[in-house]
């Protein structure tokens, strides 16, 4: 006698099947670039009807500007996580890019001193990773050139990087590891080399001088009152 069992299909709840959706969106829009999402194309992915993608998301644009903005975001708290106690998710401060000498600069109950937190940051803008989301904000700000939602969720990313990384400079000069006049200016000033070194990030870049590798480092360094290497663990 045989039997056969039917795989029993789980209901989600709407918040969980809507973060799905999302976040599916957001991978390919990484991989493959935004003007690959489509209702079908992530209904394809996830192996539903296109129906249910169009019940949470009636309008491609407002998908697509969801997807960039996840990815966006969640780099965004890979890079300088909110938070002074954010960075422990790489382990003791020993283990950082700067090495056993960024212990010292760990103040009690404050977390990660400044200096450490943008070390880590330049340490994980680069390779392919990022070259991912250097394409991904190339390819959103070309777009909302012509989609309103997804111009909007542009800027709105755009002032989130901004302010934090603002926040990470202004915390270093209150506690007297940088010297800068103007926090604002001094972070616009590293997002600005940051995204013209991403531009490249469809070419070939090997063979890139150091020189050039590090530019954006190097603006930090200087802008900031610091010694060569001081952000990179080299001084």
């Amino acid at each position: 006698m045989s039997s056969s069992v039917q795989r029993k299909r789980i209901r989600k709840s709407p918040e969980a099947r809507r973060a799905e959706i999302v976040d599916t969106a957001a991978a390919v829009a990484l991989s493959e670039g935004l003007e690959c999402l489509t209702l079908r194309r992530i209904a394809d992915e996830l192996d539903v009807r296109p129906g249910l993608i169009s019940h949470y998301f009636p309008s491609v644009e407002d998908l697509v500007a969801e997807a960039f903005g996840t990815a966006a975001g969640a780099e965004l708290e890979v890079l300088l996580p909110l938070g002074a106690d954010g960075p422990a998710a790489d382990g003791p401060a020993g283990d950082g890019p700067a090495g056993d000498e960024q212990a010292g600069d760990e103040q009690a109950g404050d977390g990660p001193a400044a200096g450490a937190r943008l070390t880590r940051f330049f340490a994980r803008t680069s390779g392919e990773a990022y070259d991912a989301v250097s394409r991904l904000w190339i390819n959103a700000r070309h777009l909302s050139r012509y989609r309103p939602v997804l111009r909007d969720r542009v800027a709105e990313q755009e002032g989130a990087w901004r302010g934090r990384l603002e926040g990470v400079i202004r915390e270093g000069v209150e506690r007297g590891e940088f010297r800068t006049e103007d926090p604002y200016v001094t972070a616009v000033q590293i997002l600005v080399v940051l995204d013209g070194l991403g531009a490249h990030a469809n070419t070939e870049v090997r063979g890139r001088p150091e020189a050039v590798t590090r530019m954006a480092v190097t603006t930090a360094e200087r802008e900031l009152g610091l010694p060569r290497g001081a952000l990179t663990g080299d001084a």
